[in-house]
This record gives C-alpha cells, structure tokens and sequence, in this order.
C-alpha cells in the first residue's frame, strides 16, 4: 500500500487486512507494561495539521511511538506556513528532511491527494487524516473494529448514519467502507444535510429517525458542523435535538444489541444526551481505543508490510 488516501476505493481484502492487523497489533499490546514494538525503529513519521484535532493526532502520534518510530508534529500556526509558505513546499520541505511518512489534516478537500501526487518521486507516504468535507478513512476503519468487535462480521448488518451527513467526511468515508465490508448503510438527516448526488451513493436515505431505530444494528451520531456552515440548515439547536438527537427515550426503540458511536466531539444534549452516551450501548471510549491500534495498523501496513512479506 503506497497511501491512504480514502475509503473509497479501498477494496475488501485490503480494509480487512488493516483490520485484522489491528487485532493482532492490540492483542499483543494487552496487559504489557511497556507498550513499545521494534516495528518502525528508525522510521520518521510527521503529522501535519492545519485543523484542530484532539483524537486522530493524539492517537497516530501515539501508534508511531508505540511502534518505535520518531514522530514530529508540524501544525500551521508553528510553521513557516504563516509566513506564507505553501502546502507544496512545506510537504517537499518535510520530504527532503526524511520523512517516511506525511500524515496531513487540511481544511480544502483533495489536499492530501495533491500531497500525494507532490510526493510521488519522493518516496514518501502520506495519510489521510482528514480533508475537508473529502474523507477521514483512520475515522471509518476505526469505526468498523469497534462494530466488528461487537458485532462480528459486518455482511448484513443495518448502520444508521445520522445528523449532519453534508459537511461530513466522516459520513462519506464510513459509508464507502462500511458497504465495501458488507454493511446495509442508511443515511438518516434533515433534508437540508442530505449532500446533492447522494443517490449514486450505496445507501438509502431517510429523514425519521424514530422510524430506523427499531431496525438497525447500530447507530453513529455525527457531529453538527457548525463551523462549516454558511446558512440556516436547520431551525434552531433545540429543533435539531427533537427531531435528529439521540435521547434516552430513542435509545428505548434500539435492539438490545445495538451499539452506539460518535466520532467526537459530541455536542452532549443536542446531538446525544449524556445517559445515552455513557451508557453500555455507547462505544464511544472504544472508538478512542480502537484508533491506536487501527492507526499502527495503517503505519505497519504503509512503512513495513512490503520489507516482512520480502524478508
């Protein structure tokens, strides 16, 4: 695997095996005191994030340090990018001072395939860490090792999308992934959040959530984008609450079975009220869990993978 880029795309032996690493990678961590593997032992990983982030840059810079690599972080505000460096030169300045590894969060859609193909000579890799309203393919494979962990296989399984799918790249990238395992996705939102071209998407969409609960396997909250926003797409927060927010009385009309995810942050009481998502149902914490392991998963599989299957 030379990047990763999207989900889209991304077939079903290659999720899977990602996934499967994971495994493998958190059941050799379990109950070691010291949680360090030789794995990437002189490889340099560099996270750069022009958007906030609290879990994806936490969770990969701690894979790469769990697997031995030296890992930098660049953000735009401690760079020469306020001088008006460009994403171009940054990432041929990061690549000629040895990174093995570029992993880039950016606020324009495209930017990490851009990065990709201005690394192409430079033997480079690059991660996706979210572009846009693009993709955010860690978030979704993190997502599906917590459902298969609960669940077991995902062939047949109904996952509810709900909230604000338009801004979402967490949505698209969930959505690709999840039906390339095997998943019935159903997208559920205020027709003001369904994106335009959603019909050649492979799901179905609905605007009751009431009306899905009692049918699905699981149910992944989305976060309301406010910052994406440039209009009035719904009413108001309260409005949004009564008609899309995953409350106690919701949590009732679930399967017994069913489990529950936010990819965070969670807007407690508008999106999810906080008995649900603190309840056993809730994988929320699992999620953070998962992100580790599935992001050494996604290191191993970029920087090592090819050198073992040769060695």
């Amino acid at each position: 695997m030379r990047h990763l880029l999207a989900t889209e795309g991304l077939g079903r032996e290659q999720a899977t095996a990602i996934l499967d690493t994971a495994d493998e990678l958190k059941q050799t961590l379990l109950g070691r005191e010291v949680r360090k593997l030789p794995t990437l032992r002189g490889r340099t990983v560099i996270t750069m994030f022009y958007e906030n982030s609290t879990r994806t840059r936490v969770s990969f810079e701690i894979a790469g340090k769990w697997m031995s690599a030296d890992v930098v972080n660049v953000s735009a505000s401690g760079s020469s990018v306020n001088k008006g460096e460009s994403l171009r030169d940054t990432a041929l300045t990061l690549a000629a001072a040895g990174a093995d590894c570029v992993i880039v969060r950016h606020p324009a859609s495209g930017a990490a395939h851009r990065l990709a193909g201005w690394l192409a000579d430079a033997g480079t890799h690059v991660v996706n860490a979210g572009d846009g309203m693009h993709e955010h393919p860690t978030q979704a494979l993190l997502d599906a090792a917590t459902l298969r962990e609960r669940l077991g296989p995902l062939d047949g399984r109904r996952i509810a999308i709900v909230g604000d799918v338009l801004h979402s790249r967490v949505a698209r990238s969930n959505v690709h992934l999840l039906a390339t395992l095997g998943a019935e996705v159903v997208l559920v939102a205020p027709p003001t959040l369904v994106p335009t071209g959603v019909g050649a998407w492979p799901v179905t969409v609905s605007h009751e959530l009431d009306a899905e609960l009692p049918a699905v396997d699981a149910v992944m909250m989305l976060r309301v984008q406010a910052e994406r926003m440039t209009g009035g797409f719904f009413p108001s927060a309260r409005e949004y609450s009564i008609a899309y927010g995953l409350n106690a009385a919701r949590q009732r009309l679930l399967p017994e079975h069913a489990v529950v995810l936010h990819p965070g942050p969670m807007l407690r009481g508008m999106e999810i009220a906080s008995a649900v998502a603190d309840s056993p149902a809730s994988a929320i914490t699992e999620q953070v869990r998962n992100g580790v392991h599935v992001r050494m998963a996604v290191l191993y599989h970029l920087l090592a993978a090819a050198e073992e299957e040769a060695a």
